[in-house]
C-alpha cells in the first residue's frame, strides 16, 4: 500500500532517500581526506595544532576549561582581554620514533593556539588560572555593566 508512495524525504528533494545518504557519506569522507595534509588532521594552515575547549558560565564568572597533558605551565601563554582568551604553548616529543615504527599515531607533538571569543565581557584583571591533572580552567568574572558607583563631587 505505502511502497508506490513518495516518502516526505522524496518529495521535499526530488531524490531516494537512501540513495541520497549512501552518496553523501561518500562525499563526505571525500571532502575530508582531501582537507587532511599527511593525516596530521589536528593541525591549522600555520603549522599548529588547535586545542579543544570547553566554554560555559556560572552566575558570576566564564569558565574556559582544555587539556593541555604534558606541557608545563610555565610553557603556557594565556592572554585575557575582555572579549576574548588566547592559549598558546606547545608539546615536545619526549623520545624519537622511526615513523616506520608507528602502528597508530595519533597524539599531536608541537605548538598550538586556541582564540575563544567570549559571549560576555570579562574583567581580565581578576582572571584565574589553575591546572590539575593536564586540565587548564581559566576563570573569568564577568563585568557586571548594571552594576554603577556612586561619585561623589567634592568642591575645590
Amino acid at each position: 500500500m505505502f511502497g508506490d508512495k513518495k516518502s516526505f524525504f522524496e518529495k521535499l528533494t526530488g531524490r531516494d532517500e537512501d540513495n541520497f545518504f549512501e552518496e553523501t557519506d561518500k562525499k563526505e569522507v571525500r571532502s575530508v581526506k582531501a582537507d587532511t595534509k599527511d593525516d596530521n588532521w589536528i593541525e591549522e594552515e600555520n603549522g599548529g595544532g588547535q586545542l579543544t575547549v570547553d566554554v560555559y558560565q556560572t552566575p558570576e564568572d566564564i569558565i574556559v576549561q582544555t587539556m593541555i597533558a604534558g606541557v608545563k605551565p610555565d610553557d603556557l601563554d594565556v592572554s585575557i582581554a575582555r572579549d576574548m582568551v588566547t592559549i598558546k604553548g606547545g608539546r615536545q616529543s619526549s623520545h624519537s620514533v622511526k615513523e616506520d615504527n608507528y602502528f597508530h599515531k595519533e597524539l599531536y607533538w608541537g605548538s598550538f593556539s586556541r582564540t575563544v571569543l567570549l559571549p560576555q565581557e570579562v574583567d581580565p584583571e581578576m582572571a584565574e588560572a589553575t591546572e590539575k591533572h593536564g586540565l587548564l580552567t581559566l576563570r573569568l568574572p564577568k563585568l557586571n555593566k548594571d552594576k554603577s558607583h556612586k561619585l561623589k563631587v567634592k568642591s575645590l
